[in-house]
C-alpha cells in the first residue's frame, strides 16, 4: 500500500531539515576561521627571516595551520566551554551541538593528513599542537584554570613551537639565531594574549577558569601586556641590529607604530573608565596588531628578498 505523508509530516521534515542544516551552520561559525588569522603574524615572521624558501611549500603550511589546525584549537574550546557571551571573533556566539565537534575531528584530520604530505616530522607537530590544545580545553585536564601553566603553554605554543612547526615544514636548516627569533615570537604573544581574556573576567570566574588576565585584573593586564610588549620588540629590534637589518627595523619601527598609540591610548581610556574594556576594543587590538606586524613582516620579506 503506498503510504502517504500529510502536511504536518512534510512540515516536520522540512523544519528538521532546516535545523540540522543551521547547526552545521552554527558549528563552522565557532571555528572562527577569521579569528585564526590574526595569528598569522608568526608565520610571515618565520619566513622573512629565511634566505630562501618554497613558496608553494610555505602556502600549503600557511592553509594547514591557519585554516584547519588554529580553528579546530577554537572550535573545540568553544565545544567545551558553551560561551553565551562574547567571545575572540564573535560577538554573540551561536548554541553549541554536537555537530561542532564532529567538525572539529575533521578539521583536525585535515590538518595532520595534510601535514604528513609536506613532511612527517611536520604532522608530528601538528599533532602535537592538536593534543595540548585540547588540553587547554578539555575538563579532565583543562589547562585553562591555572593562568601561569594555561598561559605559558598557550604563548609558547602559538609563538616558539609555531615557528619552529613552520621551519620544519620548509625543510629548511635550522641556525641558532632561528632559536632566538622563536623565543622573541613568544614574548610578543605574551604581550597580546592576555588582552583576548581582558574582557571575560565575569565569565571565566563563573566558570571557574582563572586565567591570568583575571588574577593580574585589568590594570595588571595592561602593565603586564607593556612590559611584555617593550621586552619582545626590544629584543626584536636588539636582534635585527646584531643581524645589521637595518631595512628590518625600519619596517618594524613603522608598522608597529599604530599598534602602540591604540594600545597605549586604550589601557589610558580604560584605567579611567573600565567600561573601554570590551570586545569591541579588544577585537580591534587583535585587527591592528595582526595587521601591522603582518604587513611589516611582508614588507621586510619583498625588501630583502626580492629587491
Amino acid at each position: 500500500m503506498e503510504k502517504r505523508f500529510s502536511r504536518d509530516e512534510s512540515s516536520a521534515e522540512l523544519t528538521d531539515s532546516v535545523s540540522k542544516s543551521s547547526s552545521w551552520r552554527d558549528a563552522f561559525v565557532l571555528m572562527r576561521i577569521p579569528f585564526s588569522v590574526f595569528l598569522m603574524p608568526v608565520f610571515w615572521f618565520a619566513l622573512s627571516n629565511m634566505e630562501s624558501y618554497d613558496s608553494w611549500r610555505a602556502f600549503w603550511i600557511f592553509i594547514i595551520i591557519h585554516i584547519f589546525l588554529y580553528p579546530a584549537s577554537n572550535g573545540y574550546n568553544s565545544y567545551f566551554d558553551r560561551d553565551e557571551s562574547s567571545i575572540g571573533g564573535l560577538r554573540e556566539p551561536p548554541q553549541v551541538g554536537s555537530e561542532l565537534f564532529r567538525l572539529v575531528m575533521v578539521f583536525d584530520a585535515i590538518a595532520i593528513l595534510g601535514a604528513w604530505f609536506i613532511t612527517p616530522l611536520f604532522a608530528m607537530m601538528v599533532l602535537i599542537y592538536t593534543l595540548v590544545s585540547k588540553a587547554y580545553s578539555f575538563d579532565g585536564i583543562r589547562l585553562k584554570r591555572f593562568p601561569v601553566i594555561s598561559t605559558t603553554v598557550v604563548t609558547v605554543f602559538q609563538g616558539a613551537f609555531t615557528y619552529g612547526m613552520i621551519l620544519i615544514g620548509l625543510e629548511v636548516s635550522i641556525k641558532e639565531i632561528d632559536m632566538v627569533y622563536a623565543a622573541t615570537s613568544t614574548l610578543l604573544i605574551s604581550g597580546s594574549y592576555p588582552l583576548t581574556q581582558i574582557y571575560q573576567h565575569t565569565e571565566d570566574k563563573e566558570r571557574g577558569d582563572k586565567t591570568l588576565s583575571l588574577m593580574l585584573g585589568v590594570r595588571g593586564t595592561f602593565l603586564f601586556s607593556a612590559f611584555m610588549f617593550v621586552i619582545g620588540f626590544g629584543a626584536l629590534m636588539t636582534t635585527y641590529f646584531m643581524e645589521e637589518r637595518w631595512n628590518a627595523m625600519g619596517m618594524i619601527g613603522i608598522s608597529s607604530a599604530p599598534l602602540a598609540y591604540y594600545f597605549v591610548r586604550w589601557m589610558w581610556l580604560s584605567w579611567n573608565d573600565e567600561d573601554h574594556v570590551n570586545f569591541r576594543n579588544t577585537m580591534n587590538m587583535n585587527a591592528i596588531a595582526s595587521l601591522c606586524l603582518s604587513a611589516g613582516f611582508i614588507l621586510i620579506l619583498m625588501l630583502e628578498h626580492y629587491f
